[in-house]
């Protein structure tokens, strides 16, 4: 029987480049607190947002990730002709198949390459850096679009006070190539699947075919257990990250949770021990919840308000409905 020959290379991985798309609609607590009957106050010393960013009923998915594509693919000094691959993480795209990625793919003119989506929710940005990087080093693909994308203002119930007024809509994106050195760290990932309903839709899409049809399905969550949850688990996925990288939180110059809660995102900083040196993504205040591409879009935030940051090693984690989470520690482009 002859021998199978595979591609193997001795390359690493990096991101090289980043853009985002923040919504074109700033959309203000009070603009929310009638049907929830609730208050602003209420709402910043819950979750600690002030507004949040949404996008317009002719804005869709593939229009986001197309800008914060473009975005990123200039910022690497590349073309669309030098990507080899596309993931896009999302939950949002109102389509079961075929995937966003594929439709990308003509939008950019990347020619036919692999693309393809991921459901991860809140840790889907995550899990497209874990793919992209085992990509790259097992010398399948040169260069990997990774885009979290959601426009979460599709699937919110204005009356909810468990999740409709944190969440918003955008689009984050990196490219993923080979190096000569290590830039992205060991993956730390997973999920808990027994708390699949912590996160959750309220009702199937098949119920819309009923006769009368079923309501259409909203997002849902148990706050207090998600709170929990993301806090002290993730603190620990987040040490592993660390830990698996071979740096303490004090070699860090970023850390960049998903940004869920800002009461989450100080409490995981409390726990980690993240020195006062360290600039940490508090997108959220004025972004929301972008699920996805939360992470994206606050490391380009940090980036161009922190140039001093290019270069430096940030934490990353992901973490939602599943329940799953990701994180990994990546040298920033």
């Amino acid at each position: 029987m002859p021998t199978l020959q595979t591609t193997s290379t001795d390359a690493f991985s990096r991101i090289t480049g980043i853009g985002g798309y923040r919504a074109e609609h700033s959309v203000p607590n009070e603009d929310l607190v009638g049907p929830i009957d609730s208050s602003d106050e209420w709402i910043r010393q819950r979750t600690g947002i002030i507004t949040r960013n949404r996008a317009g009923a002719d804005v869709g998915v593939l229009d986001m990730c197309e800008e914060a594509a473009t975005e990123a693919i200039a910022n690497a000094g590349l073309k669309p002709s030098d990507i080899g691959g596309v993931i896009i993480a999302t939950v949002t795209f109102p389509y079961a198949t075929p995937s966003a990625a594929s439709a990308l793919t003509a939008r950019l003119g990347t020619g036919p390459v692999p693309a393809w989506d991921i459901s991860a929710a809140c840790a889907g940005y995550c899990y497209g850096i874990a793919q992209a990087d085992a990509l790259v080093r097992s010398g399948t693909m040169d260069n990997i679009l990774v885009i979290g994308v959601e426009k979460l203002s599709d699937f919110i119930d204005p009356t909810d006070r468990s999740i409709s007024f944190i969440l918003g809509d955008g689009a984050g994106a990196v490219i993923v190539s080979t190096s000569d050195t290590p830039g992205i760290g060991t993956s730390v990932w997973g999920s808990k699947g027994e708390n699949w309903e912590t996160i959750r839709m309220t009702n199937s899409f098949l119920e819309l075919r009923n006769d009368p049809p079923g309501p259409f399905p909203t997002l849902r969550q148990d706050g207090p257990s998600v709170f929990r949850w993301a806090v002290w688990d993730m603190a620990e996925v987040a040490q592993q990250a660390l830990d698996a990288a071979g740096v303490t939180a004090a070699d860090l110059a970023a850390f960049i949770p998903h940004q869920a809660n800002m009461r989450i995102i100080d409490e995981l900083a409390k726990q980690l021990k993240i020195p006062d040196t360290v600039k940490i993504g508090r997108d959220i205040a004025d972004n929301g919840n972008t699920s996805a591409a939360s992470i994206p879009l606050a490391t380009e935030r940090l980036l161009r308000e922190n140039p001093e940051l290019h270069g430096g090693l940030a934490l990353q984690i992901g973490f939602g409905a599943g329940l799953v989470y990701g994180a990994q520690v990546v040298i920033l482009p």
